[in-house]
């Protein structure tokens, strides 16, 4: 008679009483709590354990398949979600197993890294970002999500909000770059993009907020290493994206790899519940990034499985990513009396609310619906789309005598490189179920976009990353033969994203060799780059009239490149990453602080090198255009403020060159004296504007107190009276200055 009672339960709380009402709070809405707690009192230990457990689908020649004995596991409610299953038919199957042959009937939840696009693959998050266009990456997000969601899917596992100042580090790729500001705003939009009008909209996805927290400062470049740094730097530098994404409603977290401050992430309590659940008041489940709870025994901070499944639920981490550590100890632990069964409680209450908000109680297979999938996957639209965000994340780092755009006329091109008909390697790392078989190669793209009069010629050149040269002589006798030669080089795809730490950021393998060799032919020369990180590419600017850095620009790569190479579009792309001169300056970031021995070429004694200059070869903000812009003076509202006072600052933008172009006005500020060191430059605002030729623009921006705060000597965070710079340009070296005073 009790399990009857059970049963009916479960199915009253699953299948009646929740009707989907739309656009909820990400956060979670107080209207499922009495339901989660209902379901919560009739689960048993296991159970309850099983909903903490993450497991992976694999895939064969033959589509994509469950591992051995999961499906028992699903069976036995020791599984509450799968990641890495997808496709509408699949997740119905997974989930037909869970809803019907458990006992308590509950949905699983699906997941998935769709970093860059699911089907329709966008530029690699760091060339995206080069875009400075809030607009379109929110666009490339919310694609990504109705496409995802179509295929069965209800979380992603991004964005990705690690600020990264070292190139060598390969995962710099998914990310927004080195700033804090622009890495908040782009974070904000990422979200948005991905869970839409509300969690439980059909075409949205949870979004997960990762690597929490600081894993992009990882020791020497080198992934999964060490993170060591002061509580002010992780909060001033750090921590502001990952908060501005939990304030923008993502759903969940994801834990970091590394440790911090002798802790690692996923066993650190100060990370999970002191700042993310206490100061942020963060509602929603922190899921471990792959493994991450068996991670902390070789960390040296558990000894065994009980101690480093106790450690994580302690810490706070709700959910075990294919470890199994949750289902291998967490029930002896409670049984034993050394773990409070309602820590495990608390992260199930998570865990549900979000499946009820996902509307999967009322409707476990609402995502899993193979006509939409059909109508919703890679749709004209969505290609437009990816091609728009492409060309707008394309920098321009040089452009002598107008080498570029060419023109469609010309009576032949050579196309040249080992990135150049190099399909598989367009769509980037972590393309997720992005199908590089019909990506667009540039050699495609110049194909399709040059005059029917016009040969292009292509030679291979020489491969991405050995050091075979028998292909130079070749590629040679093939630039002879041009008016112009396109040579596209770089990094493979897979050389960037996870696991692909480099320690030199030269060209691989013998492309340099292949650049001399085609620039001695006299012939003119546009380097096209296709990569994940900044390359030292010293010798390429000095030599090379005109450089291109395209990234990995995704399904519609080819035709994207094309657009800009051709001037169908107008590059407008600034680098969101310093360009290092050499391995040797690295970290070499815009905001670095100044010294109390500033450099002085006069002066040996001063902070330089003997061997480089301490210059970046391309800073923080850079990117050329076909037109060119002036700007005018600073002009601000007042000299002086109180801090209670807003601040405009103003400056005229003006087009002076012959063709519309677009231009991203950027606003840094420094303060000159404070109770610690402020770095020399910060940004706090931008505005990227279309201007006509000849056309002027009055830029005006609000400084505010915020923007004038920071941790101060004791850790409060605030403003101090004093001196302050205003600096308004077209990238971080290049600007306007004038000066206030905070009383």
């Amino acid at each position: 008679m009790k399990r009857i009672y059970i049963l009916i339960l479960a199915a009253t709380l699953i299948f009646t009483g929740c009707k989907k009402e739309g656009n909820t709070s990400s956060s979670g809405s107080d209207r499922y709590d009495a339901r989660v707690d209902s379901l919560l009192s009739i689960m048993t230990l296991e159970e309850k354990i099983g909903q903490l457990t993450l497991f992976t689908s694999d895939y064969d020649v033959t589509g994509p398949t469950i591992r051995e004995g999961y499906k028992d596991d699903i069976k036995a409610g020791k599984v509450g979600a799968i990641f890495n299953a997808f496709g509408a038919d699949y997740t119905r199957k997974l989930q037909e197993i869970a809803v019907k042959e458990t006992r308590l009937h509950i949905p699983l939840l699906f997941g998935y890294d769709v970093v860059h696009g699911h089907r329709t693959i966008f530029p690699i998050p760091l060339g995206e970002s080069s875009s400075w266009d809030l607009g379109i990456m929110e666009q490339s997000a919310r694609i990504a999500a109705e496409e995802a969601s179509a295929e069965g899917l209800h979380w992603t596992f991004a964005p990705m909000c690690d600020i990264a100042r070292d190139p060598r580090w390969g995962r710099m790729a998914e990310g927004a770059g080195e700033d804090t500001y622009l890495g908040s705003r782009i974070a904000e939009a990422r979200v948005k993009g991905f869970q839409g009008k509300g969690i439980g909209e059909l075409n949205s996805v949870l979004a997960c907020v990762k690597h929490f927290a600081a894993y992009g400062a990882a020791q020497a470049g080198r992934d999964y290493h060490t993170t060591d740094m002061s509580d002010r730097v992780l909060r001033e530098v750090y921590l502001p994206p990952y908060k501005a994404a939990v304030d923008a409603g993502a759903a969940t977290v994801m834990t970091s790899f590394n440790e911090l401050d002798g802790i690692p992430a996923t066993g650190n309590k100060y990370l999970m519940t002191d700042i993310l659940r206490k100061e942020w008041n963060f509602t929603g489940f922190v899921v471990t990034d792959y493994t991450s709870i068996m991670e902390l025994i070789p960390h040296g901070i558990a000894e065994d499985t009980a101690s480093a499944a106790a450690l994580a639920l302690e810490a706070g981490v709700d959910m075990d990513m294919q470890a199994g550590f949750y289902n291998d100890a967490l029930e002896k632990l409670v049984k034993d009396g050394k773990l409070k069964e309602s820590l495990i409680d608390d992260a199930v209450r998570r865990i549900l609310k979000k499946k009820f908000e996902l509307g999967l109680f009322e409707d476990p297979y609402r995502y899993s619906n193979a006509e939409r999938e059909k109508a919703t996957v890679m749709k004209k639209e969505f290609l437009d789309a990816a091609r728009d965000g492409a060309r707008k994340s394309i920098v321009l780092l040089k452009n002598e005598q107008n080498v570029l755009p060419l023109s469609k006329n010309t009576k032949r091109i050579a196309v040249i490189g080992p990135l150049a008909n190099a399909r598989k390697e367009m769509i980037g790392s972590w393309s997720a179920a992005g199908d590089w078989t019909k990506a667009v190669t540039l050699l495609e793209g110049i194909k399709a976009a040059v005059s029917p009069a016009t040969q292009v010629l292509y030679a291979k050149g020489c491969n991405i990353n050995d050091d075979t040269t028998q292909y130079i002589a070749q590629a040679v006798q093939v630039a002879k033969q041009a008016d112009v030669v396109v040579l596209s080089i770089g990094e493979a795809a897979l050389m960037t994203g996870e696991a692909a730490s480099r320690t030199s950021l030269n060209l691989p393998g013998v492309q340099q060799q292949l650049v001399e060799a085609i620039q001695k032919t006299g012939k003119p020369v546009v380097v096209v780059l296709s990569n994940g990180r900044p390359l030292t590419i010293n010798w390429i600017d000095k030599n090379i009239p005109a450089i291109v850095e395209t990234w990995f620009l995704g399904t519609q790569a080819g035709y994207a490149m094309a657009d800009v190479l051709f001037g169908d579009y107008n590059p407008s792309a600034k680098l969101t990453v310093t360009f290092p001169r050499a391995i040797g300056q690295v970290p070499i970031y815009y905001s670095m602080k100044n010294t109390g021995r500033p450099m002085d070429a006069n002066n040996k004694y001063t902070s330089k090198y003997l061997d480089e200059s301490n210059e970046a070869l391309y800073p923080f903000g850079y990117g050329l255009s076909y037109t060119t812009f002036s700007y005018g003076d600073v002009i601000l509202s007042n000299k002086q403020i109180s801090q209670q006072d807003e601040l405009t600052v103003a400056c005229k933008v003006t087009n002076t060159g012959k063709l519309a172009g677009e231009e991203v006005v950027q606003l840094y500020i420094r303060d000159m004296v404070g109770s610690v060191t402020r770095p020399v430059k910060e940004l706090k605002n931008f505005q990227k504007i279309l201007l006509q030729p000849g056309e002027s623009k009055d830029i005006s921006f609000t400084l505010t107190q915020h923007d004038l705060s920071f941790f101060r000597k004791d850790m409060s965070f605030g403003v101090e009276p004093g001196k302050f710079e205003v600096y308004v340009g077209g990238n971080s070296r290049d600007v306007k200055t004038a000066g206030f005073v905070l009383q």
